[in-house]
């Protein structure tokens, strides 16, 4: 798939890309490409979750309330 332009992308596909005006240092692993307003901002989300037992492999400790998992999705940022 290298060096073919392709009509669409799916999550997963590996791209390059070139950002005229943008330096390399600016750029960092996991931002989002997207036209402005595409993808606006969440501060709120809603899952379910299955958490393994110890014996499973899973959490050793119980959760407590007011527990806040760490997210790996945020706002999206561009540099300014």
């Amino acid at each position: 798939m290298f060096r073919k332009l392709l009509d669409q992308g799916q999550a997963g596909d590996n791209i390059g890309v070139l950002l005229r005006g943008i330096k390399r240092e600016e750029v960092e692993r996991g931002q989002v490409v997207a036209k402005p307003g595409a993808s606006p901002p969440t501060r709120n989300s809603k899952a379910e979750a299955y958490i393994l037992t110890k014996e499973e492999g899973g959490r050793h400790t119980p959760f407590f309330d007011g527990y806040r998992p760490s997210s790996t999705s945020g706002p999206p940022t561009s540099p300014a």
